[in-house]
């Protein structure tokens, strides 16, 4: 009998030490008994930058949309991020669940026993936040070597550009709502490092639904969107006074260069390069 109590005390000790809280942006406390093995992921940039940590074993299941890498694709896919379906999520049987303060599901998730943590990143301050948040449920250490690789290379994207583009007066359109992607946004950040000029104030926030008419009066010299929201642009009323239209200085990204631009992880390195070419070919 004592030997069982003595095994079962050392138990109990080995689990209390490997336990750990991870407070999220809901400012709530998450307790993790230890390191999760089995991890769903609701938002693409969480995906890839589980994976870019080195824990893309863990994932068991992702939001539809996630693609990269490559690995992620064959993984069951639970529905959309803001609505994904909770059976699929609950019979996946996940450690914990990540996803965005815009998702529906958190107080069912949690209602039902899930461990829940909300994590979105919408700047560069919130990306290395959210990479040290991953790196404390991921148990990895020095989560930041990733913003570091990160940082080097918007800069160096910056230091690419020729005098010529700067203070080039860009407007960024994430889709065709059109909702823009403002100075305060993760991309807007990136438009500053590299010199240019963003027609949609931080005060708007980060990624406004923008009146059409606005994008007129402001007249950017160059436009940034998608090939998708790109579609019957030129034919939107009065666009086709505008600079960057009349001058044919627009650059519409294939749809897994959109991936890359809207998605605030890894991969953002990789978008600060995209962003350079374009203003290269269209700007100088």
């Amino acid at each position: 009998m004592k030997k069982l109590l003595t095994a079962l005390l050392l138990t109990t000790c080995l689990v209390a030490a490997h336990a750990y809280d991870v407070v999220d942006e809901r400012g709530v406390a998450v307790s993790l008994p230890q390191p999760p093995q089995r991890i769903v992921t609701l938002l693409p940039s969480l995906t890839e930058s589980v994976c870019e940590l080195g824990a893309c074993e863990r994932l068991v299941g992702t939001d539809r949309y996630s693609n990269w890498p490559d690995s992620v694709k064959a993984l069951p896919k639970v529905g959309g991020g803001i609505d994904p379906n909770v059976e699929a999520i609950v019979a996946l049987k996940p450690d914990v669940v990540l996803l965005a303060k815009s998702s529906r599901v958190t107080e069912r998730l949690e209602q039902l026993g899930m461990k829940v943590l909300v994590l979105e990143p919408k700047s560069h301050a919130d990306v290395r936040r959210v990479l040290d948040k991953l790196g404390q449920v991921l148990a990895v250490d020095d989560a930041q070597r990733v913003w570091r690789v990160i940082n080097a290379s918007v800069s160096a994207a910056a230091q690419s550009l020729p005098a010529s583009v700067k203070d080039t007066r860009v407007y960024f359109e994430v889709n065709s709502g059109p909702y823009a992607a403002g100075e305060s946004s993760f991309i807007g950040e990136t438009l500053t490092r590299l010199g240019v000029k963003n027609i949609v104030p931080a005060a708007l926030g980060p990624f406004p639904k923008i009146n059409p008419e606005y994008v007129v009066r402001a007249n950017p010299d160059l436009i940034m969107v998608s090939e998708r929201s790109a579609q019957g642009m030129e034919q939107r009323p009065g666009w086709a006074t505008i600079r960057a239209v009349r001058n044919a200085r627009i650059c519409r990204f294939k749809a897994a260069e959109s991936d890359v631009l809207v998605r605030p992880g890894p991969r953002m390195g990789e978008a600060a390069r995209l962003m350079a070419k374009c203003l290269q070919e269209k700007a100088a």
